[in-house]
């Protein structure tokens, strides 16, 4: 299922907000518009999510994909 959810970045809409996290929350993809292209955004920790980025892009599994975090902190979670 495609849904299309406008925010305004100045002034973000809570309930919009809360709808973008359910969809990554339950595995989907989330597409946003940042300063010089449009990203893809899903669960790092959820293989089959990572794999729809992939899809999506029509991107080899071989050619990695850039992971964010917000703080130090959570590179532990992402390291060894």
């Amino acid at each position: 299922m495609t849904m299309m959810l406008k925010v305004d970045p100045l002034n973000p809409n809570e309930e919009t907000m809360k709808k973008a996290a359910q969809v990554v929350k339950r595995g989907g993809v989330v597409v946003f518009p940042t300063e010089t292209v449009y990203g893809m955004g899903a669960n790092c920790f959820d293989v089959n999510a990572v794999l729809k980025i992939f899809q999506i892009k029509k991107r080899p599994t071989n050619n990695p994909l850039i992971v964010h975090i917000c703080d130090f902190d959570q590179l532990q979670d992402l390291v060894v």
